[in-house]
């Protein structure tokens, strides 16, 4: 479990590597923002869990507080992402681990945690996560972001078809506002 400021550059460093090898399977353009040595793809986690073996970094969760907006309802939420597990492990259960998180999630007093996934992805985070009762997976909402980098010929949001993962903390899932739109607000 390691806080943000805590990171140290030889971290960043290993992280990125991790990041571009996670990631670039699934596309060159998902392992882009992770050059350079960056270990984040647009905000900056504020708590991270960080699995480990001998090799290296083995899987990676990461959370940042934020307001969005639920319909017409601002929520403060913890938003979970950088989601990984190093490709020659995946299929071992090392995912299940990483349920560490969810007690520090607890502590963070936010009423829920918040997620997009890949629909690539329902299957693995249901038997993780929604079958233990730790969380749902919402369909039909789009997620509206800020992209991280400005370009003049491009919008500077993006619209996502995106499952949403919500994971309730200090408020049962029957208070998750309803709505067809979610904005990050930032």
């Amino acid at each position: 479990l390691r806080w943000g400021n805590e990171l140290r550059l030889a971290d960043h460093i290993e992280l990125s590597d991790f990041f571009r090898k996670t990631y670039g399977p699934t596309g060159a353009f998902n392992a882009k923002p992770f050059e350079g040595h960056r270990s984040w793809a647009g905000a900056r986690p504020e708590l991270r869990v960080i699995g480990y073996d001998a090799r290296g970094v083995a899987a990676h969760f990461g959370a940042l507080r934020r307001f969005i907006k639920v319909g017409d309802v601002d929520l403060l939420v913890a938003e979970l992402g950088l989601y990984g597990v190093r490709p020659d492990l995946e299929g071992r259960g090392i995912t299940h681990s990483m349920r560490v998180m969810y007690p520090v999630l607890q502590k963070l007093g936010v009423p829920f945690a918040f997620g997009t996934v890949r629909h690539a992805l329902k299957e693995h985070l249901t038997r993780l996560l929604a079958r233990r009762g730790l969380a749902t997976i919402i369909s039909g909402v789009s997620v509206r972001s800020t992209l991280p980098d400005v370009y003049l010929k491009l919008s500077p949001t993006r619209v996502e078809d995106v499952l949403v993962l919500v994971l309730p903390l200090g408020r049962p899932i029957s208070e998750w506002p309803t709505g067809t739109v979610i904005d990050r607000n930032g």
